[in-house]
């Protein structure tokens, strides 16, 4: 299923631009503005909704910090579990994690490390806000894959084609964005 040209033009046409953040050459795409707008938020969510009811998922995990917000909304609207996807030390019980580069540097995410044992081999979507360079993304799916599931798609509201991210990622598991941004 993907988005109607209408659809479409609802959810980019609530998405706000800032330049220069966070630093000068830099065009940042704020999400933000579809969470304040019913209309988009809802276009969005249903659309999401529609797509992934007949991919007998069994957990959305979403991808610190706003892949929370979608994430978390979508597995209530399947009726599935919702796994967060966290930056290094903000999980109160045992871990696994796995490092990514940075453009300056080395970060970290985790999960529990029994996010998925409820159910073997669970079949978990993945999801964010944004995609990339995928250094989070690939981190965040090797994770799903050391805590025993399978990603069995990563979904993004927006997808920077002219980085390498979408590409990678591909390579661990199929992606799924609604906004191509050249």
């Amino acid at each position: 299923m993907i988005l109607s040209t209408s659809e479409r033009k609802i959810i980019e046409d609530s998405i706000r631009d800032i330049k220069d953040f966070p630093k000068p050459g830099i065009v940042f795409k704020d999400i933000t503005t579809i969470l304040n707008n019913a209309e988009a938020y809802g276009v969005l969510m249903n659309h999401l909704s529609q797509r992934y009811k007949e991919y007998n998922l069994d957990y959305i995990a979403g991808i610190d910090a706003r892949g929370f917000i979608f994430g978390a909304a979508l597995a209530q609207m399947l009726g599935i579990g919702f796994v967060p996807i966290r930056k290094k030390g903000k999980l109160p019980y045992t871990t696994i994690s796995e490092k990514y580069s940075l453009e300056y540097g080395v970060d970290e995410v985790e999960v529990h490390i029994d996010a998925f044992s409820d159910i073997p081999n669970a079949r978990v979507l993945m999801i964010d806000d944004l995609i990339a360079t995928g250094g989070t993304a690939n981190a965040a799916a090797s994770l799903i894959h050391q805590a025993g599931a399978t990603c069995v798609e990563s979904c993004f509201i927006m997808g920077l084609t002219f980085l390498d991210g979408i590409k990678n990622l591909e390579e661990k598991a199929p992606v799924y964005t609604l906004i191509e941004v050249d």
